[in-house]
């Protein structure tokens, strides 16, 4: 499902067209084009499933393929949502385009294209679509805003005429707003107080104005993946689950590590979750709003996510947040990303007032009304830490209206290097404190398959310790 351009309406339609299928009984295996977040969630909540991430730039073109294979079953329609334009990417090529997933997984591309003030025109620019690469099988188109039946017939057989694919979906200007945004697109889903009620909307819309069976038809007649990376099972990282196996018998108990998942933290890939886990570690899922306590865990890792819109919960959840920075100053292994770095620092300004956070890191972070840092990163590991061995790079992204207003930190402090995106500071980023590893950056596991591993090694070095300082204590105290 792609667009000429963000904003098309490729999203909505996804999520409807999703529920909709499933809701007649198929069933649908959901994707994403690129490094997001909140459309994922949208869309795996009208799947009812895990939304899986498909990115060229962040993962090795082996390993997506490796992805969507794992991540469908015979009985499926696997729908992917693009990103911005079908041809968009980062350089000239379209190298990180949706064109490049839909040509690597030989998937048809619906275009849906906004018809606002446009006839004719726009069976011209499908048709420079279809021809730009010849590789890339345009099998569709869905109109959308469209302004009444005169509008519709003559756009549907203006393209239809002239580009010779069928219009499989005509969708009107819609009056009500199911789906509000904010300044990274679409309300994250545990933010969104009626999200099964707008994603069922969304597929009243699809059955309303979609052409079902038409769309299915297409799916079902993709054909066959050509198989052209037999070097996936030899891939290091595809190996993760049984290497991690390997180090942690089943006679060791697993360490844990714990997940602040809520409403303030809600950006993870389930490919780093589920490699955690398939490193040898049990996650352990925690509020950071409403939790009075930090579990016993060894080992932590806090996502991105927006923690401005929940600061005065977790400033008022005094107990949990002195429970934290005591882990962090006793060795705790903590990876921590974007909105995780917030939280660690010791306060965030927003809206003029002061929230204080864990405090573990002298930073104070405020909010800017446009992008801090937006886009893909490419970082280089210059300075030992616990978790990237030096020389190591790291391809992520960073999307953030935040800024830091005061660091008081040391430039040694920070161990990454940007060669491309902002960072942190002065073309830094990676603050480091004994066992805490912060980031504006967000990686992928598969594009960074030893991420989990360190994660995993340096929370069971954390237990090993806490055992024999506990076993000390005992000894001490009947001496």
């Amino acid at each position: 499902m792609a667009g000429l351009r963000g904003g098309s309406g490729k999203t909505i339609m996804s999520i409807g067209l999703i529920r909709a299928w499933r809701k007649s009984g198929r069933s649908v295996s959901p994707f994403k084009k690129g490094p997001d977040y909140i459309d994922a969630g949208w869309l795996a909540l009208a799947a009812g499933r895990p939304c899986y991430n498909l990115d060229t730039f962040l993962i090795d073109k082996p390993l997506v393929l490796q992805s969507f294979l794992s991540h469908t079953r015979p009985e499926d329609i696997a729908v992917i949502e693009g990103n911005r334009g079908l041809y968009d990417g980062i350089d000239p090529e379209g190298s990180t385009s949706s064109a490049e997933v839909a040509k690597l997984l030989f998937a048809p591309v619906i275009l849906c294209v906004d018809c606002t003030k446009t006839t004719r025109t726009m069976a011209a620019v499908i048709s420079g679509c279809i021809h730009f690469d010849s590789r890339v099988r345009i099998s569709g188109v869905i109109l959308n805003r469209i302004a009444g039946s005169r509008h519709e017939k003559i756009l549907r057989e203006s393209i239809e005429s002239h580009c010779g694919i069928p219009v499989v979906g005509a969708v009107p200007k819609l009056d009500r707003q199911q789906f509000p945004e904010r300044h990274m697109g679409l309300v994250p889903t545990p933010e969104h107080a009626l999200s099964q009620a707008a994603v069922d909307a969304a597929a009243e819309m699809a059955s309303s104005y979609l052409d079902l069976g038409g769309l299915a038809d297409i799916a079902l007649n993709a054909g066959s993946i050509s198989w052209t990376f037999p070097e996936v099972f030899e891939n290091p990282a595809v190996s993760i689950k049984e290497r991690g196996a390997a180090g942690h018998s089943a006679s060791r108990e697993k360490p844990r590590i714990g997940i602040l998942r809520d409403s303030a933290f809600q950006f993870y890939y389930p490919d780093n979750i589920e490699a955690l886990t398939a490193a040898g570690a049990e996650p352990i899922f925690i509020n950071a709003c409403k939790d009075a306590t930090l579990p016993p865990v060894d080992g932590l890792y806090i996502g991105g996510g927006f923690p401005e819109t929940h600061a005065r919960a977790l400033c008022r959840n005094l107990d949990f947040i002195r429970e934290l920075k005591a882990a962090a100053e006793a060795g705790l292994p903590i990876y921590a990303e974007c909105g995780g770095l917030m939280y660690l620092g010791e306060s965030l300004v927003v809206g003029g007032a002061t929230y204080p956070m864990a405090g573990v890191l002298p930073i104070v972070f405020g909010l800017c009304d446009r992008p801090q840092g937006l886009g893909y990163t490419i970082l280089k590991v210059d300075g030992e830490n616990p978790y990237f061995p030096v020389g190591t790079e790291i391809r992520g992204h960073e999307f953030r209206y935040s800024k830091v207003l005061e660091w008081r930190g040391r430039a040694d402090d920070m161990v990454l290097g940007m060669r491309r995106g902002t960072g942190f500071i002065d073309r830094r980023d990676g603050i480091t404190y004994k066992n805490v590893f912060a980031t504006y950056t967000h990686i992928h596991a598969l594009g960074m398959p030893t991420w989990a591993e360190s994660m995993v090694a340096n929370a069971a070095a954390y237990r090993i310790k806490a055992v024999c300082r506990n076993k000390n204590t005992v000894t001490g105290s009947g001496g």
